[in-house]
């Protein structure tokens, strides 16, 4: 049984995602989440700001699940990289291509503070942290592991972009042939 916090944060998730953060109020999350207002500020007292943190946890816990699923049995670095990104693009058609990154759509588009920005890099350094482990553990030197980390990271942002704009997600899949 999901709990109600996960349940508000993982609704939160999705409408962030496709909304942005001032795209959604909270009777939505809660409609979507089908839980009483008192729930929301319950396990998140600071209410839509506390709940998008929560979110973006749970969009980023996603995307390092997604990773690991495309390298841990792929054979070298390119590999990995081609499955990863045609998960992400299938992960995106499942959204008819109305969907933002996983964590940016909450946390850019939200408050302006210190708090969420700090919390984006912490989670975009992890993902290209995993990233890196996965490149070093298919024979990359740390060197070499880090920089293509941080190009399959950053051609990602670039493309998820693109695909939204062009409801194309045959852009996330032609990726991995110009950066590997």
């Amino acid at each position: 049984m999901t709990s109600t916090r996960i349940k508000l944060a993982t609704e939160a998730s999705h409408l962030f995602q496709q909304k942005g953060y001032h795209g959604v109020g909270l009777s939505e999350i809660l409609s979507h989440a089908g839980v009483p207002k008192g729930s929301l500020y319950h396990h998140f007292p600071n209410g839509k700001a506390d709940l998008a943190l929560a979110a973006a946890d749970v969009a980023s816990t996603e995307v390092l699940r997604i990773i690991n699923a495309a390298f841990e049995p792929a054979k070298d670095y390119r590999e990995g990289v081609t499955t990863f990104c045609h998960k992400l693009a299938k992960y995106f058609d499942i959204h008819d291509g109305n969907i933002g990154c996983p964590v940016s759509a909450t946390l850019l588009g939200g408050q302006n503070d210190e708090v969420f920005r700090d919390t984006l890099d912490t989670i975009f350094t992890s993902w290209m942290d995993l990233l890196e482990a996965h490149a070093m553990r298919l024979g990359q030197s740390q060197a070499e592991a880090k920089k293509n980390a941080q190009r399959l990271f950053l051609s990602l942002e670039g493309s998820w972009t693109l695909a939204r704009a062009r409801r194309d997600s045959d852009v996330m899949r032609a990726l991995p042939k110009l950066i590997c």
